[in-house]
């Protein structure tokens, strides 16, 4: 190291996971030390100490104050300085004692690990089966841990061994689980591995690696280093998996869709997405970030804060697709608002046919509002003529020439009495701003990015189209997950003009999740079948988690207060087990019950902070959080407590009533969906509770 301005202060991911452990006195005391650190890692103020270990020399202490070490590994002659660690003093020297960091000859890999030491005994067949010392070297496994490799002789062995091994190894590790073969398994990695760039020899280079940026990263300044510290555990903003890295980066000659599971990282593909698209605009260009609800449209534009210049930012649009398209018929001098609630629309169907006078048809309400919304609406058949050739494959209840008709005179009657109260629904809402911005002929939005493509409704998807205008590169990139739709809308992208064939990506590795939770949530999914969002069925979706952890705990009690009672026990014992309040959700199916769960929370001393519709959550603020189910999705927490799963409430009366069978059974499919959304939210635990009879989805 020549020059002091040639020094890289590194921080590594398992300094954000040790760091967020501390106590909040120890972590302001480590942030003081950080900011001393960063400006000058080579000042003797430092006190650096040599760990009493010959493994690594490049492994050192740092004292933080008079309880707290880190620990650091010092590259000298390249000038770079990594924080690895952050503990008690006694617990720092023990977890480095053993510590190595190299960079794998087969990977590129900036790998920190634990050399074992073996001990001979009675041997048993490695659960690898017969994987070669040069395979398990092309996985990425450290030659000094391929003996400890090999003595892993059961799954709970290999579990046990994540702090062991290095995440990449780990990873590769789990798919031969999977009987997935060595080979196979090296050809995927290779496969995800920048190409053409020679293995770095020394830290410095490495860290220009794609790969290596997951894990860790240079501190550019104090401000950099601050948004570190503040969200220490949001590391999922600053490190992309290759695999996602490489589908930011992408350029697409038209639109394009990546697919997951729960808990792979679909949104934060999306968001960086739209960072990287709109470093590249000027002017008032701008990228749009839709979805379908306000909620998560107000979370992903707080999000996209954290990872954005403002000079980014100024260039992305963040907003839900229905306040878009009020915003856009407002513009245009269209004065009529979306009527979103349900009843006062349930109303005017019902006075709608009592006019008409069909009751001899004997159809409800709604059976006429999901024929507009699924049969009339998609096919933009706004007259009688059209209607009545329109398709209604699949919708139940057979309709000839004369009862089209007569539930014709219903649409007419609905459509007059709307507009004479100034009211669309919000699937009319959408086709009529399809039509204006159709009759424009220009592309309002460079690009379009869709998060949750699963649960817009086909007219929305053709709105999107309309709004990118002619197909062009990188026009829209949507990413969704069948598995979590929620709001119905089964659509067809190549049938909205949304052709994605040959631009297609599927992430299958949850970071979110544990192994235990993920696939208790997918057995309710169970004999459920699901698609690619264009058509196809999903016959290899295949995901795996890379955490493991307890199986969700159901507990069913006989009453209202003995659940209370069981929930209170739980948090409690995660609060003295050093988990935050705020990092634990309690979500319910309806704001009722959710109402109830608040109150008798707060009455038994603990302290609740409730996210409520269009606001994000506020982590300055502490209490157990608790939300609707809707809610919580697309957020996360450590442990998830799922209450009232009763019967009548999960599935939700209105779903076992709706008298349409094809409607019906829709809608029971999206209430299974729901459960999975809200069991997936969970990083390291779930409790699903239910008090009386249990919800027949519980398992």
């Amino acid at each position: 190291m020549s020059k002091q301005q040639d020094v890289k202060v590194v921080i590594g991911d398992t300094f954000l996971e040790s760091f967020a452990r501390l106590p909040s006195q120890a972590q302001k005391h480590t942030s003081d030390f950080l900011v001393k650190f960063r400006s000058n890692p080579t000042s003797a103020a430092i006190h650096y100490e040599k760990i009493a270990s010959k493994l690594d020399k490049k492994v050192w202490s740092v004292r933080v104050d008079d309880t707290y070490r880190g620990i650091v590994i010092r590259e000298e002659e390249t000038g770079v300085f990594m924080l690895i660690w952050v503990d008690h003093h006694d617990e720092a020297y023990k977890w480095a004692a053993r510590k190595r960091c190299n960079i794998n000859p087969f990977t590129g890999a900036i790998q920190l690990y634990t050399v074992q030491e073996i001990v001979e005994t009675v041997k048993a067949a490695c659960i690898f089966g017969e994987v070669t010392k040069e395979e398990y070297l092309e996985l990425g496994v450290p030659e000094e841990q391929v003996d400890y490799v090999r003595s892993l002789t059961s799954k709970d062995a290999f579990l046990a061994s994540k702090n062991i091994l290095t995440p990449d190894v780990f990873e590769g590790l789990s798919w031969l689980l999977e009987d997935i073969p060595a080979k196979e398994v090296i050809e995927m990695m290779q496969a995800e591995r920048d190409k053409g760039e020679p293995k770095a020899s020394d830290l410095r280079t490495a860290l220009e690696s794609a790969e290596n940026q997951r894990f860790f990263r240079v501190v550019e300044g104090e401000e950099d280093l601050q948004a570190m510290l503040n969200r220490p555990l949001d590391k999922w903003r600053v490190f992309l998996h290759p695999t996602q890295r490489r589908i930011v980066n992408k350029d697409y000659s038209g639109a394009a869709r990546t697919t997951g599971g729960a808990g792979t990282g679909k949104t934060v593909v999306a968001m960086h997405r739209a960072k990287r698209l709109a470093a590249g605009l000027s002017g008032h260009e701008r990228v749009l970030f839709t979805t379908f609800t306000a909620n998560l449209a107000a979370d992903i534009r707080d999000n996209l804060s954290k990872i954005c210049s403002n000079e980014e930012l100024r260039h992305i649009e963040v907003i839900n697709l229905d306040a878009w398209v009020g915003n856009f018929m407002r513009t245009a001098g269209y004065e009529a608002r979306i009527e979103y609630n349900e009843t006062a629309l349930k109303n005017i169907w019902e006075e709608a046919i009592g006019e008409a006078m069909v009751d001899d048809m004997d159809l409800s309400a709604d059976f006429y509002a999901e024929e507009w919304a699924r049969v009339v609406i998609p096919q933009h058949a706004m007259n009688l003529a059209k209607y009545i050739r329109c398709s209604r494959n699949g919708r139940g209840v057979r309709l000839d020439r004369q009862k089209r008709q007569q539930v014709w005179k219903v649409f007419e009657i609905y459509q007059r009495k709307m507009k004479a109260a100034g009211k669309r629904d919000v699937h009319w809402a959408m086709d009529e701003c399809r039509t204006l911005i159709e009759k424009q002929h220009k592309t309002l939005y460079p690009h379009i990015i869709v998060d949750e493509g699963q649960d817009f409704s086909r007219i929305a998807l053709e709105l999107i189209r309309g709004i990118a205008g002619e197909s062009h590169p990188n026009d829209i990139f949507i990413v969704g997950d069948a598995h979590q739709r929620i709001y119905r809308h089964k659509t067809v992208l190549s049938k909205c003009g949304i052709e994605v064939r040959g631009r297609s990506s599927i992430l299958r590795i949850n970071y979110r999740t544990t192994e235990e939770t993920r696939a208790y949530a997918f057995s309710i999914l169970s004999g459920i079948d699901f698609d690619n969002l264009d058509g196809e069925a999903l016959s290899n979706d295949k995901c795996q988690s890379l955490t493991h952890g307890e199986v969700p705990v159901v507990k069913n009690c006989r009453s209202a207060n003995s659940e209370l009672e069981f929930i209170v026990k739980q948090i409690r014992e995660l609060e003295q087990g050093g988990v935050s309040l705020k990092d634990i959700c309690l979500t319910a199916r309806t704001h009722s019950m959710l109402d109830n769960y608040l109150q008798a929370l707060t009455r038994e001393g603990i302290r609740c902070y409730e996210l409520k519709k269009e606001k994000t959550d506020d982590r300055q603020q502490d209490g157990i959080r608790l939300a609707t189910m809707h809610r919580v999705k697309g957020l996360e927490f450590q442990y998830m407590f799922v209450a009232g799963m009763n019967k009548g409430v999960m599935p939700i009366k209105q779903v076992t009533e709706i008298d349409e069978p094809i409607a019906r059974q829709e809608a029971m499919v999206a209430e299974k969906c729901l459960l999975y959304v809200a069991l997936t939210r969970a990083q390291r635990g779930a409790y699903i509770t239910s008090y009386g009879k249990k919800s027949e989805f519980l398992k």
